[in-house]
């Protein structure tokens, strides 16, 4: 596994760097902003800067970098559970006019979708694992849950407008799994 040096940039944001085989230097800034500085340079003692390059990336750049270098072993993982029959894992990302903004996250099986869980809240750049009925999230919050694709599905809706979908003459859910 390749070393990630990882520092701080005060006002900035944070910048990663890693020595690569050929004993270059590969670093990404990623800025307060949310774009990214992808930066390579020789760790040659002159400073000269002929070697060094940088270029600039907006966040769904950068993100369309990574997946083409092959994400990361975290996406690799999550890409292990999405095989698993039944089971999604999927991120709703928060927006003010959603009926969740500015409420506690709640219980969704007292609204009758049972075997569901919210795995962890995404804010900023920390994250609130298995956070409590009584958390109260904000816009620009991201909820992961896993759950069957229809009860994840029902819990995004319920997120957006308030509603739990219903079909006539069927319950909502009866016991988990079913």
């Amino acid at each position: 596994m390749v070393d990630v040096r990882r520092v701080k940039l005060p006002g900035v944001g944070v910048l990663h760097t890693f020595i690569t085989d050929d004993g270059g230097k590969c670093g990404v800034i990623t800025h307060r902003s949310g774009h990214s500085d992808l930066i390579t340079f020789a760790d040659e003692e002159d400073g000269s800067d002929a070697n060094k390059v940088s270029l600039r990336l907006s966040e769904d750049e950068a993100h369309t970098l990574a997946e083409l270098l092959g994400g990361t072993r975290v996406t690799e993982g999550i890409d292990a559970l999405d095989q698993i029959p039944g089971l999604s894992i999927d991120w709703f990302t928060v927006d003010y006019d959603h009926f969740i903004a500015g409420r506690q996250l709640g219980s969704l099986s007292s609204r009758g979708v049972v075997g569901l869980t919210v795995v962890a809240v995404v804010r900023g750049e920390s994250a609130n694992p298995a956070p409590a009925d009584d958390f109260k999230v904000f816009p620009g919050d991201t909820l992961v849950v896993a759950g069957s694709p229809e009860k994840v599905a029902k819990a995004f809706t319920f997120y957006r407008t308030g509603e739990l979908p219903v079909r006539p003459g069927v319950p909502v859910d009866s016991t988990p799994g079913g």
